[in-house]
């Protein structure tokens, strides 16, 4: 998207970033189920934690500190040829990047994050992705992982032709870019691949602090390599590299018993390409009571479909 800070710093509509909404979404929920209690974090890598702390300084009532975030490793980017470390004198921030959403999970564990919300009593955790404006934390979604039993829950879609980069839930992989070579990209046969992980995640926090004991401090995800990527996202003739990266969806395959659940698109609107942002600011969507954004009910549950021209867009300079 051209981004040289947070996504989540976008404005969105009514003068709302995605993280004035996020913010004003828990406090609507605080407030209408008396949920004081309630705790509300961002992961944040090291580009993005500055600017989003700042950003949320007139939510007080969410929290500061270790209470707000905890910031994700970074790894080092690796040259294309030669598979070395990445060097860029010129701006030694740009050899290094943020290890996927999957780096959720150890950060967690090596933050001290996952002992401190455990001592509290937290047991249960919803994750979205805060370009999703449609995840919210559903009660009776909770109520039905809480009374299922299950250590990890997926909210999966019905794909559309939308969805042609969406990781589809079946062996292949979390993603199209986690397939093993030799695999064709099937994401866009919608009547093979019917659905897709949305990366709204429901986790029992007392299994995954069980399955890091059983597993020496890691979970055994499975890695993947982004190409065709410059050390510098900006300068296209900078050295060619490669990002490994994990998925936090891919952790269904850790937890023995983990379930999916297809929920509706209204809890599926991210926001990912300057095409998305351009849809989501359309009359397509409308904003709700809760703050939450959502797919008028004439579109049937069906997004629109947008495609600029590659002049709107920078692979590669997405902040996280």
């Amino acid at each position: 998207m051209g981004l040289d800070k947070a996504k989540s710093l976008l404005q969105v509509t009514d003068g709302n970033s995605f993280l004035d909404l996020i913010a004003k979404q828990v406090e609507w929920m605080k407030k209408t189920y008396n949920m004081p209690d309630l705790k509300f974090m961002l992961m944040n890598s090291f580009s993005t934690s500055a600017d989003t702390l700042a950003a949320l300084g007139k939510y007080s009532a969410l929290g500061t500190g270790d209470d707000l975030e905890f910031v994700q490793n970074k790894a080092p980017k690796v040259t294309a040829k030669g598979l070395k470390p990445a060097e860029w004198p010129a701006d030694p921030s740009h050899e290094w990047c943020p290890p996927g959403h999957g780096d959720l999970y150890p950060a967690m564990l090596g933050s001290g994050t996952l002992d401190r919300l455990l001592a509290k009593g937290v047991k249960y955790m919803f994750v979205s992705n805060s370009d999703n404006l449609g995840a919210t934390l559903d009660l009776k979604l909770l109520t039905h992982f809480a009374q299922s039993g299950a250590p990890f829950l997926m909210e999966v879609a019905a794909r559309t032709d939308a969805d042609k980069k969406g990781g589809e839930t079946g062996r292949l992989g979390e993603s199209t870019w986690q397939r093993p070579p030799g695999h064709a990209p099937v994401a866009p046969d919608t009547s093979k691949y019917r659905y897709f992980n949305t990366n709204n995640l429901w986790v029992h926090l007392g299994k995954l602090k069980e399955l890091f004991d059983q597993n020496a401090g890691a979970l055994p995800l499975p890695a993947a390599g982004i190409a065709n990527l410059t050390v510098d996202p900006r300068d296209k003739a900078s050295t060619k590299v490669i990002q490994l990266e994990t998925a936090m969806g891919a952790a269904i395959s850790c937890f023995a018993g983990a379930q999916a659940i297809q929920i509706p698109r209204s809890r599926f609107a991210p926001v990912k390409k300057t095409d998305d942002l351009l849809a989501l600011r359309s009359d397509a969507y409308r904003l709700t009571e809760d703050f939450r954004i959502e797919l008028i009910p004439e579109r049937n549950g069906v997004p629109p479909l947008v495609k600029l021209d590659d002049m709107y867009k920078l692979p590669g300079t997405d902040c996280g």
